[in-house]
C-alpha cells in the first residue's frame, strides 16, 4: 500500500502529455566539413534514438491529443560520445524571445487559476491577452492559427530545433545551424471541426496512430535536414539568426538532407520510458555548441531544474531509458535514486590515490571543447534593432499559404477570439494583427463583431512556398480507408478495388451495421472491423462505398458518414449501389469523389484522390 501511495510524480509542467517510441538514425554522407559529432560521419553507423512527441499546454491527463496547439518533437540520440538531445516542437519559432518570459507565458497559457478552465486550449482571455501585450509572439501565433497546429499524425508532422546552435568541425571552424525533421509521408493536418470530433471519439488518436503503426511494420521515417550558415555570413540577413522568434527561409538557407530516423519499436512499459526519459537542450556532443540565442540560454538552466523535482534528485540520468550507452566516469556520488556503486576510496580529483582518475577527458581523445568565440566590447544584455519586428516573419508566413490554409486560420483566429470574453483584449488583437495583414485582420473581425482597423502600410511581399503544406509530400502509404459494405453487397471486382489499395500501402477496414461477416451477391465474404456505432469517419482518410441490397438502415447511417467525411474534404469512392449517398448536395459532381463500376481505373483514380490528402476547391463550390 505504501509504494501504491508514491507511485506519482509530479507530471512536467508542459509536455505532459507525450507518447514515445524506439528507433535508430543513420547520416546520408559525412559532416566532417561542418561538424566532428561522431555519429554524423559514418554512413554505415547506427545510433540508437528515443523519441517523444507530446502536445504542450495540456495536463497529462488532458480529453484529447487533437488539441490546436504546438506539438513537442524530442529525440535522444545514444551516441558513443554520450546522449545528445535534440529537444524541438513541430513549430520552428516560439513565442517569447527571452526566456526569462517563459513563466508567464506558461502561466496565461494554462487554464485561468481562478476556475481552471479551460483544459488543454488557447481560446481563452488570459492567452489572447498576453499574445496582445507581448507582441513578440505574432509570428507563433500565426503558426498555431494555421494547420500545424492540428496534424494528421506523428508520423505526418515536421520537427524543428527552434534554436540556432552551432557545428564544429575538427579545425575549430565554427557554423551556425538550425535542425529539422522532414516527414517521409509529407506533412498533413485535419480540420477543426473533424479534430474536436476525434477528441471525442478516440482522445488517443495520434498515439494509436503511431503505436499501431510500428506494430504493423509501417515504420515512421524522418529525414533530418540541417540548415547551414557561415560565421563570416551572419549579419547578412534582415533578421537576426540568433532570434527564436524568426525562422530562416529555405529558399535563402536551403535544408540539406544529411540523414534518416526509423521509429521501429514501441516501448514496452510508458511510465518507465516516456514518463521518465528525461530531455535538455544542454546534453550535446563534440561538434555540437551552443550560441548566444537568450530564449536557449535559459533552456540550459532550466530543464536540469525541472527533472531534479520530477524524478526525485540529480541521478536521474542513470534511469535505463536517460543512460548512456558510452561508458563514462565522474566524481558524483550520491542522492536519491543513486544506482552505481562506486568502488574504492576517492570521490575527487586532482588527485594521487587513483593515479588522477577519473579526469577530464582531452579533446585529442574525443572529450567536449567549446567553441573559442571571439568577443570584443562589452557584454551587455541587450539584442539587435531587428529584434524588435514582431511582424515581417508573421507576414512572410501568411503570404506563404494557400488560400485554403488562409481560410482555416481566419476560422482558427475566430474561434478562438470567440471564446475570449474581454472585448477590449479582442479589439488589442484585431489591432495586432492588422499590422501582419489587412485580409486576415478583416476575416476575423467581422466574426467577433469587431469593426476592422484602417488599412495598415505592409511593404512584405516576399513569401516562402516551402511553408505551405500544399508542397509537401503526398504519399498514399498507410493511409485509412473505410470500406462501407452491407448484406447482399455486389461483389463484382470489389476484391481488385480493395487489393490495388493495399498493394499501395493503404489500410482498408470493413465497416457494416453489425459486427461479423458480410457476404456478397456471389459469396464473397469480408469479416467486419468496425459498426457504425463503434467507428467514425474523422478516424479515416478516405471512404469507400460498395452498398448493400435494398436496407433503409444501413443506407441511413452510411449516408451520415458519408456525408460528413465529405464535410471534410476527405476523397470519397462510391460504386453503384453505393451512389445513391451522393446526391446530396450534389457530392457526386465535387472534386475527390469518385463514381462508377469497381474497375482498374476506378481504383487508380481513388488511389490518386487519395494521394492529394484532401479537397479543399469544395470550400469555395
Amino acid at each position: 500500500m505504501t509504494h501504491f501511495d508514491h507511485e506519482r510524480i509530479p507530471e512536467r509542467i508542459v509536455h505532459a502529455r507525450g507518447f514515445a517510441a524506439h528507433g535508430e538514425f543513420q547520416v546520408y554522407q559525412s559532416m566532417k566539413e561542418f561538424t566532428k559529432a561522431d555519429f554524423l560521419q559514418d554512413p554505415s553507423k547506427t545510433t540508437p534514438v528515443f523519441v517523444r512527441f507530446s502536445t504542450v499546454a495540456g495536463s497529462k491527463g488532458s480529453g484529447g491529443e487533437l488539441a490546436r496547439d504546438a506539438r513537442g518533437f524530442s529525440t535522444k540520440f545514444y551516441t558513443d560520445e554520450g546522449n545528445y538531445d535534440l529537444v524541438g516542437n513541430n513549430i520552428p519559432v516560439f513565442f517569447i524571445q527571452d526566456a526569462i518570459k517563459f513563466p508567464d507565458l506558461v502561466h496565461a497559457l494554462k487554464p485561468e487559476p481562478h476556475n481552471e478552465m479551460p483544459q488543454a486550449a488557447s481560446a481563452h482571455d488570459t492567452f489572447w491577452d498576453f499574445v496582445a501585450n507581448n507582441q513578440e509572439a505574432a509570428h507563433m501565433v500565426m503558426w498555431a492559427m494555421s494547420d500545424r497546429a492540428i496534424p494528421r499524425s506523428f508520423r505526418m508532422m515536421e520537427g524543428f530545433g527552434v534554436h540556432t546552435f552551432r557545428f564544429v568541425n575538427h579545425k575549430g571552424e565554427s557554423h551556425f545551424v538550425k535542425f529539422h525533421w522532414k516527414p517521409v509521408l509529407g506533412t498533413h493536418s485535419v480540420v477543426w471541426d473533424e479534430a474536436q470530433k476525434i477528441n471525442g471519439k478516440d482522445p488517443d488518436f495520434h498515439r494509436r496512430d503511431l503505436w499501431e503503426s510500428i506494430q504493423d511494420g509501417d515504420y515512421p521515417e524522418y529525414e533530418l535536414g540541417v540548415q547551414i550558415i557561415a560565421e563570416e555570413d551572419e549579419f547578412k540577413f534582415d533578421f537576426d539568426v540568433l532570434d527564436p522568434t524568426k525562422l530562416w527561409p529555405e529558399e535563402d538557407v536551403p535544408v540539406k538532407i544529411v540523414g534518416k530516423m526509423t521509429l521501429n519499436r514501441n516501448v514496452d512499459n510508458v511510465f518507465a520510458e516516456t514518463e521518465q526519459v528525461a530531455f535538455h537542450p544542454g546534453h550535446v556532443v563534440p561538434g555540437i555548441d551552443f550560441t548566444n540565442d537568450p530564449l536557449l540560454q535559459g533552456r540550459l538552466f532550466s530543464y536540469t531544474d525541472t527533472q531534479l523535482i520530477r524524478l526525485g534528485g540529480p541521478n536521474f540520468h542513470e534511469l535505463p531509458i536517460n543512460r548512456p550507452v558510452c561508458p563514462f566516469h565522474n566524481n558524483q556520488r550520491d542522492g536519491y535514486g543513486r544506482q552505481t556503486i562506486n568502488q574504492g576510496q576517492v570521490s575527487y580529483h586532482n588527485n594521487s590515490l587513483a593515479q588522477n582518475t577519473p579526469e577530464t577527458t582531452p579533446e585529442a581523445q574525443g572529450g567536449y571543447k567549446h567553441y573559442q568565440e571571439k568577443i570584443e566590447g562589452q557584454k551587455i544584455r541587450a539584442r539587435s534593432e531587428s529584434f524588435k519586428d514582431h511582424f515581417s516573419q508573421a507576414t512572410l508566413f501568411w503570404n506563404s499559404m494557400s488560400d485554403a490554409e488562409k481560410e482555416h486560420i481566419i476560422e482558427a483566429f475566430s474561434f478562438e477570439l470567440g471564446k475570449v470574453q474581454s472585448r477590449s483584449v479582442q479589439e488589442q488583437i484585431v489591432n495586432m494583427f492588422a499590422n501582419v495583414s489587412t485580409d486576415l485582420t478583416k476575416g476575423f473581425a467581422e466574426a467577433i463583431g469587431i469593426e476592422p482597423p484602417a488599412m495598415k502600410d505592409n511593404s512584405v511581399t516576399k513569401s516562402s512556398p516551402a511553408l505551405s503544406q500544399e508542397n509537401t509530400v503526398h504519399s498514399v502509404a498507410t493511409r485509412k480507408v473505410a470500406v462501407i459494405i452491407g448484406d447482399d453487397f455486389d461483389d463484382s471486382n470489389v476484391s481488385s478495388v480493395l487489393e490495388q489499395l493495399n498493394n499501395k500501402g493503404i489500410k482498408t477496414e470493413i465497416l457494416s451495421n453489425k459486427l461479423g461477416t458480410v457476404k456478397g451477391n456471389n459469396g464473397l465474404a469480408y469479416e467486419v472491423n468496425h459498426t457504425f456505432l463503434t467507428a467514425d469517419s474523422v478516424l479515416f482518410d478516405a471512404v469507400y462505398v460498395v452498398g448493400a441490397a435494398e436496407d433503409k438502415s444501413f443506407y441511413k447511417k452510411a449516408a451520415l458518414f458519408v456525408h460528413e467525411a465529405y464535410s471534410h474534404f476527405k476523397p470519397i469512392a462510391a460504386t453503384e449501389a453505393g451512389e445513391k449517398l451522393l446526391e446530396v448536395d450534389e457530392m457526386k459532381d465535387s472534386l475527390g469523389v469518385i463514381r462508377g463500376s469497381a474497375s482498374t481505373a476506378f481504383a487508380s483514380q481513388f488511389i490518386e484522390a487519395i494521394a492529394a490528402h484532401r479537397h479543399w476547391d469544395r470550400q469555395v463550390e
